[in-house]
């Protein structure tokens, strides 16, 4: 028999390590799964109200079992309570109230039990193993990793990793390109989540950074820190854009990416199967650095709108084309590129714009100021736009322009600024009209116009207004412009704030907005004082 359970305790140990070792887990973690395995086959066979434990020595493969009794006067639950007659025989100077050990003969597991154990060990030994797949990638994300294609489920690409799977999700892939199962394929790993079943290791083949860290490996001088990509944008599988900068004057970015005949640069497109890259020099001043986002189009101008963050680039008639690129893609990938609302126009368009925009101002003007076509298209072209400009401009400034002199600037002035406090008016009444509380109207920075602005969008009292964030109030609204047809549209791409169109920075939002919640504070003192006084009664 002694034979038989020294055969037992050395095939415990090693089944322990042979574990551990295929799992690359820690030894003792499949030990206390065997305990517990141990444990619970006990309970089956001495009841399983007994409160049974199982010590395996990790040296020798030693197996202990006991069952924890409580010292008792009068014994109510024979499972887990012993008088103090039996106590003595167990432990010599035993007590009342103390809790000892009462060894059990070890047992030997039948087939139905050593199933259960073989249930619990594998349970035990698969959570420590995700324990450890999810710690060995965790803070891996953003590197590039390769693997083997392991199945293709629903269209998306389950990866083996060798001691892990990642997922390319079908949006992360790059479109019409083959997943063969057993290929191996490298990807970006995006994010690492702790989930139920296991970490999932998301990956991606789309992201524009797998793109920039494939030039890593591929340019040196980017993997050394003296070229910088700056700015990556991607159609995966057709087009993308890098920007790039050179900490060095004398090396040439671009060429160091491109490399001999192009073989660095190629290397990298023929693992994104064929994507065309640009590779453009980053420049810190925009208007230069769209000019190159363009390419392969040439720009006549560039008119950056900094408030709206859109910029306007004019193109030769003859370029239109290829500066919005196939499907828009061109324009797209230097929006994305520059971050920010690019539109193009032609020579003939921009020239019409602007002569729209000449007639509705002059006409602004003639209308506000009461004064004949040439005085105010005069004042148009001098670079007026706004009634505000001329209300509050430097007189000597209007009086300089040719033609004019003080007598006509001032009788200028105050037309304007009567024309504004008209226009204010007249917000005044239709904010009034919609029901807006004039207590809105003490806040700062806020015009009557852009109180019908908020009264319209239904925020008539104070609470409606602190009730919002400064995003909601001033985001500006994004408008992407697409041709079709040689129709321009324009779609609102995320919804901006209420206020978005006025222009306002984020520190007026705020201001607004704290203003508008000082009266929820006003009280509160008051209420603590009555509290305290309260609480001292």
């Amino acid at each position: 028999m002694g034979s038989a359970i020294s055969a037992n305790r050395a095939e415990l140990l090693a089944i322990a390590n042979a574990v551990a070792t295929e799992k690359m887990i820690d030894k003792s973690i499949v030990i206390e799964a065997m305990e517990e395995a141990i444990q619970k086959s006990a309970r089956n066979r001495y009841g399983a109200e007994n409160d049974i434990r199982a010590k395996l020595d990790p040296r020798t493969g030693d197996l202990r079992l006991w069952r924890v009794v409580e010292v008792v006067e009068v014994v109510e639950d024979y499972f887990k309570q012993v008088d103090l007659k039996q106590a003595e025989k167990l432990q010599p100077g035993a007590k009342v109230g103390d809790f000892i050990v009462d060894p059990l003969p070890p047992v030997d597991l039948g087939r139905i039990d050593a199933q259960s154990a073989k249930q619990v060990i594998f349970q035990k030994v698969r959570d420590a193993e995700r324990d450890r797949q999810y710690a060995e990638f965790k803070d891996r994300a953003g590197e590039v990793i390769t693997g083997v294609i392991k199945s293709v489920e629903f269209g998306h690409v389950i990866v083996n990793l060798g001691r892990a799977e990642g997922v390319i999700r079908r949006d992360q892939q790059i479109p019409r390109e083959a997943a063969r199962v057993g290929e191996r394929v490298r990807a970006l790993i995006l994010k690492v989540e702790r989930q139920n079943r296991g970490p999932q290791i998301f990956l991606s083949r789309a992201h524009p950074e797998f793109m920039k860290k494939l030039f890593a490996q591929e340019v040196p001088e980017i993997y050394d820190g003296i070229i910088e990509i700056k700015a990556a944008a991607r159609d995966p599988g057709s087009r993308a854009k890098i920007g790039v900068i050179s900490r060095d004057s004398s090396i040439d970015p671009v060429g160091a990416c491109v490399g001999m005949k192009g073989s660095r640069v190629q290397a990298v497109v023929q693992e994104l199967q064929g994507e065309k890259i640009d590779i453009i020099p980053w420049s810190e001043d925009t208007a230069t650095f769209v000019v190159n986002a363009l390419q392969p189009a040439t720009v006549s101008r560039v008119v950056i709108d900094e408030e709206e963050s859109r910029i306007e680039v004019v193109v030769p008639d003859d370029q239109l084309s290829l500066a919005i690129g196939r499907r828009g893609q061109n324009v797209r990938l230097a929006s994305q590129l520059t971050n920010s609302a690019i539109d193009i126009m032609t020579e003939a368009e921009a020239s019409e714009k602007r002569q729209k925009e000449f007639a509705e101002r002059s006409k602004m003007f003639e209308e506000e100021l009461d004064v004949d076509e040439t005085l105010s298209q005069l004042l148009v072209a001098e670079g007026f736009s706004e009634l505000e400009e001329v209300a509050y401009i430097d007189m000597a400034e209007l009086a300089g322009i040719e033609g004019f002199d003080e007598e006509l600037a001032e009788e200028l002035q105050s037309r304007a600024q009567e024309a504004l406090e008209r226009r204010e008016e007249a917000s005044r009444e239709a904010r009034r009209a919609l029901g807006v509380e004039d207590a809105l109207a003490e806040l700062p920075h806020l015009t009557e116009a852009m109180l019908v602005t908020l009264g319209k969008a239904g925020i008539k009292t104070l609470d409606d207004l602190a009730d919002l964030a400064t995003d909601e109030l001033i985001a500006k609204k994004r408008t992407e412009q697409r041709r079709r047809d040689g129709q321009r549209r324009e779609r609102a791409e995320d919804k901006g704030g209420v206020l978005g169109e006025y222009g306002l920075s984020e520190e007026q939002g705020n201001e607004i907005i704290m203003a508008a919640r000082a009266h929820w504070f006003e009280d509160e003192p008051a209420n603590e004082e009555a509290a305290d006084a309260d609480s001292s009664q």
